[in-house]
């Protein structure tokens, strides 16, 4: 092997983490997580008596439970059974009701595609003709939805906005208001908890140092965990899939930027032999990630063995070996300068995207309910998992590729669309675009069927993961330049509580 100085390199230059070590030195209060508790159980049952009031009016009750869903608290004060139907209270929530539901649209329901071009049509007719309504609460509720519908949105993310706009006219606003304020900062203090725990392991091994080349996203991938699950119930999960997926930046990197063809083989390989031994095969810089993405398995499935549930980690490790494999496909693309036919490349970057396996690793440590069977559906590659890492990949593609290509990348579904139709660079967004539109119709048939045989939680994991693809790509690349849209985001989830 050449030695490292002959060794010509790319380089990404990716910004430094944009946190630091803020969550290292701001770990939670244990005095005020007690305190939050107490208050948040009192108050849980104030909002339970209000409930059952049979002196509210429909439309007012009907309006408590849309607060409830939307500060994302009302989880706690519904069964599995219940069902409460939305009416229209008056013609501009009406038109922002029809809106949100809109998105949830399948297969053969144009009803649902006219809908949302009039409602969004109307909306921002609305919003222009009417000063006051722009510059009132709901008028900024409608702004932001035009920006994010609450579908494709990220529900912690959603409920801290909401929590903002939620007006105070109604007698049981106090009560709501300030159970939402203090559940959120509960679980807010859980959270940071959390991250300055995985703060530690990463200041520990001291990857941002000793391997420069790669983005240190740590906080970010964390924020993207808590897309897929933020209850309290699932910590253990969510610090595992967040080690994982900061770790496997680090891989992406290494494939896309600085390893060789000759250096990728080697690694592809011992992650196909997973074992310890393979190392020395390595070069040095990759050994210290390969030793510590084994070790972080390892300690999950030692954890996992205690419940009968070690599984769960197997499936795991399956599928961290299926995206490196595709990582490699990628680089002999490159590396030939090869550019794919569009059906090609989108084989590949099902698995290469990551988001195959992240869907697969979310649902280790979620407990028994994530039975054999439950993984196995998943690596059958369901339609709906197909279809909402198509969507991550090709957002991806449509906001970085022009990034990607300067530095030298292999070709995206950009390029691969402009080769294989020869049109421009817009109309291939264009069409993928609507790619993605027929793909989001694939998630809502699958994941809000009736379907009994799939657990739910499962289904749920499947929507949230693509909910946060919309959050991180629709607009730009926020995860790799992250100082920017995605910081603010994180401030507001991990950073800022909200007042009283």
């Amino acid at each position: 092997m050449s030695s490292q100085n002959e060794i010509l390199r790319k380089s990404a230059d990716f910004h430094p983490s944009v946190w630091g070590d803020y969550f290292l030195e701001h770990a939670c209060d244990v005095l005020a997580l007690d305190a939050y508790a107490h208050e948040v159980e009192k108050l849980k049952e104030q909002v339970r008596n209000m409930l059952k009031e049979t002196e509210l009016e429909p439309s007012t009750q009907l309006n408590l439970v849309d607060a409830l869903q939307r500060l994302d608290i009302f989880s706690k004060f519904k069964d599995e059974k219940g069902d409460f139907k939305s009416s229209l209270i008056d013609d501009v929530k009406g038109m922002l009701s029809l809106y949100e539901a809109a998105h949830v649209s399948i297969h053969e329901e144009d009803v649902l595609e006219e809908a949302l071009i009039f409602t969004t049509t109307n909306l921002t007719s609305m919003m222009k003709s009417s000063p006051s309504l722009s510059c009132s609460p709901l008028g900024r509720q409608i702004q932001h939805s035009l920006e994010q519908p609450i579908h494709k949105g990220m529900p912690r993310l959603e409920a801290r906005r909401y929590i903002s706009l939620y007006r105070e006219n109604e007698k049981w606003s106090y009560s709501v208001r300030e159970l939402a304020k203090l559940d959120f900062n509960l679980v807010q203090a859980l959270h940071r908890q959390e991250l300055s725990e995985i703060s530690k392991w990463w200041k520990d091994l001291d990857f941002a140092s000793k391997l420069p080349f790669a983005r240190d996203r740590l906080v970010e991938c964390y924020f993207w965990a808590i897309g897929d699950y933020f209850e309290p119930s699932y910590s253990i999960a969510r610090v595992f899939l967040s080690k994982v997926i900061t770790l496997t930046t680090i891989i992406d990197d290494t494939f896309d930027v600085y390893g060789t063809l000759e250096e990728l083989q080697l690694f592809t390989d011992a992650i196909a032999r997973w074992d310890s031994f393979c190392i020395n095969q390595l070069p040095e810089y990759m050994k210290i990630f390969y030793q510590a993405l084994l070790d972080v398995y390892a300690k999950m499935e030692e954890t996992m063995s205690k419940d009968g549930s070690s599984y769960q980690v197997h499936y795991a490790k399956e599928a961290m070996k299926d995206l490196v494999g595709a990582y490699f496909v990628e680089a002999k693309w490159y590396n030939e300068g090869h550019v794919p036919k569009l059906k090609e490349y989108i084989s590949n970057a099902l698995v290469s995207s990551a988001y195959y396996m992240i869907t697969t690793t979310c649902l280790v440590g979620m407990g028994k309910v994530m039975s054999k069977e439950a993984f196995e559906w998943v690596r059958s590659g369901p339609k709906s998992i197909r279809s909402s890492t198509l969507i991550g990949r090709l957002m991806d593609d449509i906001v970085s590729h022009k990034f990607e290509q300067q530095r030298g990348h292999v070709a995206s579904a950009v390029e691969c669309y402009m080769e294989d139709n020869g049109v421009s660079e817009q109309e291939a967004c264009d069409g993928i675009n609507k790619m993605i539109d027929e793909a989001w119709k694939d998630v809502n048939e699958e994941c809000f069927s009736l379907n009994k045989d799939i657990p739910r939680p499962l289904l749920i994991r499947v929507v949230n993961l693509t909910r946060m693809l919309y959050v991180i790509y629709k607009y730009e690349d926020s995860f790799t330049p992250s100082s920017t849209r995605l910081k603010e985001s994180v401030a507001l989830l991990f950073v800022d509580p909200v007042h009283p």
